[in-house]
């Protein structure tokens, strides 16, 4: 069991983080929050040192040693935008949107999608290693 993700706040004595997150994941009601609770899930098991953000009015973050991805909703998907998804391998092709940038790669997850959970969590991993070798050798 994945011990619980840590969280920052911008104030003292506001939400955590994570009580924003799961207050946004609440208040969709529909797919949008389940398939978002689902990944945040899947997330926190790929790495135990995640810390989980609430930045630029709204938006949930994932980070350990920077960013790894954002988690947006829009009224037909559910974006998980990785910082440096362009220098991430991928080789079961979850990247399937903002595919021409340099630096950033999403997935966009519509309703009724099936997300390949170990290939997911082998991403997540892949970013936090990257994250955590800048400066390395």
């Amino acid at each position: 069991m994945a011990k619980p993700a840590r969280t920052t706040n911008v104030e003292k004595g506001s939400p955590s983080a994570s009580d924003l997150i799961e207050a946004r994941i609440a208040e969709l009601g529909d797919w949008r929050g389940t398939r978002l609770s689902f990944v945040r899930d899947l997330i926190k098991q790929a790495d135990s040192d995640i810390v989980e953000e609430w930045k630029w009015r709204g938006v949930p973050v994932w980070s350990h040693a920077g960013i790894i991805c954002t988690g947006e909703t829009y009224k037909a998907v559910v974006k998980l935008t990785f910082a440096k998804g362009a220098s991430l391998p991928d080789p079961s092709g979850l990247f399937n949107a903002s595919l021409d940038g340099n630096t950033r790669r999403a997935i966009d997850i519509h309703e009724g999608d099936e997300i390949d959970e170990a290939a997911f969590k082998a991403l997540i991993r892949a970013a936090v290693a990257l994250n955590t070798s800048k400066g390395k050798k």
